[in-house]
């Protein structure tokens, strides 16, 4: 484990937030997370989508939960047939999707407290290590309670990566079914 990449994600704000990847579990998710990252695909978007004692998701491009990277991922959850047994808890980083298994994109969320509901039918693939004081300020902004998105945009100024100096291969990219 400490060879797996790790993640931080700067607010505006100035806030961290430090995650740690777990290829093993959902090399896809975790491949795809980095090859955006790298892009400086996430540098600059929002928080989206922030709901108290449940999560945060960020991730689209246009700030609506509309949006992707104009490509899908294969969906590495149990109920695609796919072994990934890490449960939804605090802190853990997770796929968004569409109601079709396999499309996933650029929108992630954090887990903000425990959801048993989402295990194995959501592609988890990662932990916050540091900073889960950031993902508690970010659920606890005052949001539109129709959209759940904050009134105060909750800005990812930058998101890195550190790999440990492992080169890791682009994800295979599905088409985008929705168009994103």
């Amino acid at each position: 484990m400490e060879n797996n990449p790790i993640v931080t994600i700067t607010m505006e704000d100035g806030g961290k937030i430090v995650a740690e990847l777990y290829p093993e579990v959902a090399p896809q998710s975790v491949y795809n997370f980095i090859s955006l990252i790298k892009k400086g695909f996430y540098d600059g978007l929002i928080f989206h989508r922030c709901i108290y004692g449940f999560m945060i998701q960020g991730g689209c491009p246009d700030g609506t939960g509309m949006g992707g990277p104009g490509y899908c991922i294969k969906g590495e959850f149990k109920a695609n047939g796919f072994n990934n047994d890490l449960r939804h808890s605090r802190g853990v980083l997770s796929m968004a999707r569409a109601q079709a298994p396999d499309s996933a994109g650029s929108q992630f969320f954090i887990m903000h407290k425990d959801s048993p509901h989402l295990d194995g039918e959501y592609a988890a693939f990662g932990m916050v290590i540091e900073g889960m004081e950031v993902v508690d300020a970010i659920a606890s902004a005052p949001r539109n309670m129709m959209t759940n998105k904050p009134k105060k945009p909750q800005v990812m100024a930058s998101v890195t990566v550190d790999t440990k100096g492992v080169d890791y291969p682009e994800p295979e990219k599905l088409p985008d079914p929705y168009g994103r």
